[in-house]
């Protein structure tokens, strides 16, 4: 029996060695808690392995080092002895850089380490078990770097794959325990990375990340950003602007620029802070005007200093210049003005370093109106990195041609998780689905902008998961497809969380950024969503909270030490937007129970207020009770009350209404899908049909509009309507839901009164019921006068063998979305057998009809004047259509705000009856997310009619 355990035990460990948290996402696990043959004890039997490193290593590995023997000690409760010499142990963890560490070199050339897949590579690292590495050492665990971040992410790596998040600080993530820890031989990489500088950008930091700061710092001091300088580096990032809202990095701590470079993190000033010197720097020392033209010898020395501070310290400068305060410049600015600042700032760099300018990393940013002098023949040395920008909306402007001669300082992208500025500041929350991000980034990537990837991530927190996985498709865009985005989302979550219930919080994960997505929450009203169409509203509500619930029995089940990140991860951007998009749909229906009379107006006043109070008290949360206080501030950002594009002051309540209601009971009948109701004695013919393909029913509403109380009932003499409840006793209102047995109704179209019988007569509704088989995606139906097909539902769909369609899952605001690969295509002629999709279409009768396409609001970033698609109905010519042609500013305010683009075509049908339609390609990158065909019966909605 002893053998037979034994041999079970020895199966499980080899077979089902790794059930891990902390694993990176996308990676599989060198890591077992069971030994094996060949493994590595990092941790076993009460006792760590020892670390070795040179005397010569970076001081930034050293740090990183210590940090690796805390991270193993949070896991095994035992501390590594950091030797002092490689002897007298018999299993050791030996860390260095190529070159700078003998012994590693030495196993190089011994031949007992290969680093061909690490020497002379940027930031690369290599993990191995080496077996009889030296006399006396039996195994040693050599974490080898080819720079000094190679080494750093080699050890960090070890640190997640035993279960430390990078997040374990700054979300409270824990660490799960285990009493023994060992890696599994073989040879480990990440590779290099495919964009040379990744990194995120501290802004619009005032009130909620400043105010945590100076309660818990002191301020933006060292002590802040050394917290800042290990998670960048542990999420393999290696690039850092500084906040800027009235710091300066340089000048507010002299310890801040000093530990960068020692932790090895690449610093650098923000779009418009030229020669490494802060905007808060200028208001400080700089005397006269932000005028190169008037302030030239000034401006020139101020530049100076900025450069002398910087010294050898790893640091991309910006050049160029905008006006002060991150303003455009004067009209009066010129071209040739903006080469001379540049010319003479590379002047300055090459007087104080002693080296040529092009020595020195430069970028210069086309941000905003830049971008026009770019575009109109400004142009600046080789060497230096053109930084091109989205529309600080996520979609961006503009990138390199295919096949022009590249440039020695390449491409980079400045991306935006948050911004300040027109149509609306968004900076409270996460609102940011990874897929749009992979969308615009895979752009950017295939496009060959791949020398710095920046994002602005506002306060950091809460945008944990869109960084993580802005720098992990950074580090390997061809790891993450469109096909196995979840998978990234499910590894996150196991991460964080481990693997019990990772499936599901990436689900709300996912939904709660798409919903977010749709429209920021700093520009919801009561107006965002149609309240009497396709119950948008009520069903926006609706999957929110049933999303909170999901969020919160999960949190129910999470062990205590788990709580606080997943309130921070999960929880709290559920509950607070969920509160708030149902608070502006309760204004939404006591505006129109007002108008209406309803006795609800008022019961709908006090929800308003107390979802808004609700609101204050999940800031709160946050704030106060969370972590025991910990991120204090964090949620201090104003979202409510906006009325142009900058942050109210303070939080404001919607405007409701209240009602002094007459005595008597009095019956009100209201329909969806219609804003106007009914009393007293009326017919009303109007109600939307019910069809069979539909998957569910509908309701009507009787409502009071008095204080007393009345009594009503609802008969139908067609068997197959279903009826509940069909009698009772209205307080204020009741839902009366209706659906059809379609089983037992008759084929074709019928027409059956549905009679509300109330104290002041008899309300009629005629129904017509159409039962006329389903709708599939082999043919949508015409309903009610229209027909919504979500994109990716097409019947077929044509390639050739140089292009094919991709759908990207939970894309955009409905479904999904799907565009032509490759996003490098050129333009195509639509038509024939060209790349097109295809949707079974039925329509009731002849006549014009629309089809709008459901867009996302991607821009020309090939600069070709426009981006298009086409469509055509049955055997017509494609109608090409420009989703780019409408430049106007207010047009784009439109488009970021709705995050889609509603474009249309007029066709005209000869026939009732089967037609087919067709979407064609004309150019890559432009993503479909929904079609719908209007056949004279299309209401007005934000997300469009419900897709079939």
């Amino acid at each position: 029996m002893k053998f037979i355990k034994k041999n079970i035990l020895f199966i499980i460990a080899i077979f089902f060695p790794v059930l891990i948290y902390g694993q990176s996402p996308g990676r599989k696990s060198y890591i077992s808690y069971a030994n094996g043959a060949g493994y590595f004890a990092l941790a076993a039997n009460s006792k760590a392995a020892p670390v070795y490193t040179g005397t010569d290593e970076y001081p930034g590995v050293k740090r990183a080092i210590k940090s690796f023997m805390g991270d193993v000690q949070a896991v095994t409760k035992n501390i590594p002895e950091l030797l002092p010499e490689l002897k007298g142990s018999k299993q050791v963890v030996l860390i260095g850089t190529l070159g700078k560490n003998d012994k590693i070199d030495q196993l190089v050339e011994q031949k007992k380490l290969n680093v061909s897949a690490v020497a002379g590579k940027w930031e690369t690292y290599l993990i191995k078990v080496v077996q009889k590495p030296f006399p006396g050492v039996d195994q040693a665990l050599v974490i080898a770097g080819s720079d000094k971040r190679g080494t750093i992410f080699g050890i960090y790596d070890v640190s997640s794959q035993i279960g430390v998040s990078p997040w374990y600080w700054w979300a409270d993530v824990p660490v799960k325990e285990h009493k023994s820890l060992y890696v599994m031989p073989g040879s480990y990489t990440d590779g290099e990375p495919a964009v040379k500088y990744r990194g995120i950008f501290i802004n619009d930091e005032a009130p909620a990340f400043s105010g945590w700061a100076k309660e818990k710092f002191g301020g933006l001091n060292h002590h802040v950003y050394e917290k800042m300088f290990e998670l960048i580096l542990r999420l393999k990032g290696n690039y850092l602007w500084p906040a800027m809202w009235g710091n300066a990095f340089n000048d507010d701590d002299k310890l801040n620029p000093v530990l960068a470079d020692e932790y090895g993190v690449v610093m650098g000033t923000s779009h418009h802070e030229p020669m490494d010197r802060a905007q808060q720097e200028w208001k400080r020392y700089g005397t006269g005007a932000w005028n190169y033209e008037t302030n030239k010898t000034v401006l020139q020395s101020f530049w100076r200093k900025g450069i002398q501070n910087m010294g050898n310290k790893e640091t991309i400068v910006t050049v160029g210049m905008r006006g002060d305060g991150d303003m455009p410049m004067t009209e009066g600015s010129n071209i040739t003005l903006l080469e001379n600042i540049v010319r003479d700032q590379r002047k300055v760099i090459t007087d104080v370093t002693g080296k040529d300018a092009s020595q020195t990393p430069q970028m210069w940013a086309l941000y905003k109106e830049v971008q026009d002098y770019y575009d109109k023949g400004m142009r600046v040395p080789d060497d230096i990195t053109l930084l091109l920008c989205d529309d600080n909306w996520g979609n961006i402007r503009k990138l390199p041609k295919l096949g022009e001669h590249p440039r020695k300082g390449g491409y980079g992208i400045y991306y935006h998780f948050d911004y300040v500025g027109d149509p609306r500041n968004y900076k409270w929350l996460n609102t940011n689905p990874i897929s749009k991000t992979w969308e615009q980034m895979r752009l950017a990537y295939e496009y060959n902008a791949r020398q710095i990837w920046i994002v602005n991530v506002g306060d950091l927190k809460p945008m944990e998961f869109p960084i993580s996985f802005f720098l992990d498709y950074a580090w390997a865009p061809d790891k993450w497809k469109a096909d196995n985005l979840n998978t990234y989302t499910i590894d996150w979550a196991k991460q964080q969380f481990g693997a019990q219930y990772a499936k599901e919080i990436a689900r709300i994960l996912t939904l709660y950024t798409k919903y977010n997505g749709r429209r920021k929450p700093e520009l919801l009203n009561q107006d965002t969503y149609s309240l009497t169409n396709y119950s948008e509203f009520e069903n926006v509500v609706k999957y929110y909270n049933q999303l909170k619930l999901d969020a919160e029995k999960l949190y129910a089940k999470m062990p205590s030490n788990y709580k606080d990140a997943f309130y921070e991860l999960v929880l709290h951007p559920v509950q607070a937007c969920a509160n708030l998009n149902e608070m502006y749909y309760e204004t939404a229906k006591n505006q129109w129970y007002a108008e209406q009379g309803r006795a609800a107006t008022n019961s709908t006043a006090a929800k308003v207020n107390a979802l808004y109070a609700r609101d204050k008290e999940i800031s709160h949360h946050y704030n106060t009770i969370l972590a025991n206080g910990k991120w204090n501030h964090m949620m201090d950002q104003t979202h409510i009350g906006y009325t142009y594009w900058q942050q109210p002051d303070s939080n404001k309540m919607p405007r409701v209404k209240t009602l002094t209601l007459p005595k008597d009971g009095q019956m009100g009948v209201s329909i969806p899908g219609l804003p106007n109701s009914w009393s007293g004695t009326a017919i009303i013919t109007e109600m939307p049909g019910f069809y069979s393909w539909e998957k569910d029913g509908s309701y009507i509403e009787i409502y009071n509009r008095g204080e007393t109380a009345f009594n009503y009932s609802v008969d139908c003499a067609a068997t197959y309507v279903s009826i509940r409840p069909k009698a009772g006793v209205v307080n204020e209102q009741q839902r009366i839901e209706l659906n059809v047995n379609w089983m037992k109704a008759p084929q074709g179209i019928s027409h059956v009164p549905l009679i509300i019988k109330g104290p002041q007569g008899n309300v009629t509704i005629n129904l017509t019921i159409n039962n006329q088989g389903t709708s599939s995606a082999s043919l949508f139906k015409e309903n009610n006068g229209y027909i919504a097909i979500e994109a990716a539902h097409y019947s077929k769909f044509a390639k050739t063998p140089a292009i094919n369609w991709e759908t990207i899952p939970e894309y955009g605001s409905t479904l999904s979305g799907i565009t032509p690969l490759p996003v490098t295509a050129g333009k195509i002629k639509p038509g024939g057998n060209s790349p097109h999709l295809e949707y079974n279409i039925s329509l009731k009768d002849t006549g014009m009809v629309s089809v709008t396409a459901y867009i996302s609001p991607t821009l020309d970033f090939k600069n070709q004047g426009g981006l298009c698609y086409a469509v055509s109905v049955d055997d017509e010519q494609p109608q090409i259509v420009n989703i780019n042609k409408n430049t106007s500013e207010q047009s784009w305010r439109n488009d970021v705000s709705n995050n889609m683009k509603k474009m249309m075509t007029q066709h005209h049908i000869t026939k009732p009856g089967k037609h087919l339609l067709k979407y064609w390609m004309v150019d890559a990158g432009v993503v479909l997310q929904k079609l719908v065909i209007n056949a004279g019966g299309l209401k007005e909605s934000y997300l469009g009619p419900p897709g079939l």
